[in-house]
């Protein structure tokens, strides 16, 4: 048994508004932590009507304080949009109001489209100096050095725990370079999975935040009850592909009885591509694909997220992940 952690991006579902998905986000967070969940991360995105999660130290604080034990992070944050002395900071405050409880991954995509990220103020070469502000958010993070004259307030000495995030080899390199954790985001960008695995376990240097390598995969859950109420409940996640295609996307659509009647064939087929490490079916069946998943992948931990439309149902989804017998469970402290 490994653990398991939830990737949310607080999804705003058609019909609803941002404050409905902070709420549902919210009960899920409760309800991950009453099931022994390890962490629930969210991300940074912008100018995307779908997703509510754009201020994401300020969603983190809000699912910090309304849980008790649960870590709580990001999943990530896009460092090229921000100062690390700004992240320094909030990511200080959030680790002193939660002691312990706080992780920050960190990626290198914008997380939007160019004409939003011009609406950032970040530079076109932002991007380029990722490896550096890594390196410069991590000493702010630290003790304070002699005679250092810029200081994280809060921030300093929280040494809030980092983590690298990536699709490709490059955030892989990265994280083996710099001994931090690493997270693969296989449950949409899977092409490049078992290479980063290799390049980053290969090439770790162990540093004074992690001795040996630590990989944690996303990958996509849609369990119900029956395999074929699965099925139904997967479309949802399956048009929110096909739309990203399409290159539009908008708000979180119901699920529909008839998939292929919504895309052709070739986007059938891109969309199948990128969710090959998303996985569906009732518990046993979920259970026997996940197995085999972390069978070939070795991964110490793996992080779930299961965009479904019927709140409830996101429920029942990940309570089901929880009983397939394959998540080493956190325990409530008291």
């Amino acid at each position: 048994m490994i653990p398991f952690s939830v990737l949310d991006l607080v999804p705003v579902r058609e019909g609803d508004d941002p404050p409905d998905a902070l709420r549902y986000t919210l009960e899920l967070a409760r309800h991950a932590e009453r099931l022994g969940y390890h962490r629930y991360w969210m991300a940074e995105h912008h100018n995307m009507i779908g997703i509510a999660s754009a201020a994401t130290s300020v969603v983190i604080g809000y699912v910090a304080g309304g849980t008790d034990r649960i870590r709580v992070g990001a999943g990530g944050i896009m460092l090229p949009n921000h100062s690390p002395l700004v992240i320094a900071e909030q990511f200080g405050t959030l680790e002193s109001l939660y002691p312990g409880r706080i992780d920050l991954g960190l990626g290198r995509a914008p997380g939007t489209d160019q004409l939003t990220w011009r609406a950032l103020r970040r530079s076109p070469g932002a991007a380029d100096s990722f490896p550096d502000d890594v390196l410069e958010l991590q000493a702010l993070l630290g003790p304070v050095q002699e005679g250092q004259r810029v200081r994280a307030v809060p921030g300093a000495g929280t040494e809030v725990p980092l983590w690298i995030l990536g699709s490709s080899l490059y955030g892989a390199q990265l994280a083996a370079a710099l001994g931090l954790p690493y997270a693969f985001a296989s449950h949409f960008a899977p092409d490049a999975l078992y290479q980063a695995i290799e390049v980053y376990r290969q090439h770790f240097r162990p540093s004074p935040q992690l001795e040996r390598p630590y990989l944690m995969l996303g990958i996509g859950v849609v369990a119900a009850d029956t395999d074929a109420e699965a099925t139904r409940l997967l479309t949802t996640l399956q048009q929110q592909f096909t739309s990203m295609i399409r290159n539009n996307r908008g708000r979180m659509k119901p699920p529909i009885d008839d998939i292929a009647t919504y895309w052709t064939a070739a986007e059938q087929a891109h969309v199948s591509r990128m969710l090959a490490c998303s996985f569906h079916g009732s518990r046993e069946t979920v259970r026997d694909k996940i197995a085999r998943f972390i069978e070939a992948t070795g991964a110490d931990e793996l992080m779930a997220t299961g965009p479904i439309y019927d709140p409830a149902a996101r429920l029942r989804s990940y309570e089901l992940l929880a009983e397939t017998g394959l998540m080493a469970r956190v325990l409530a402290t008291t």
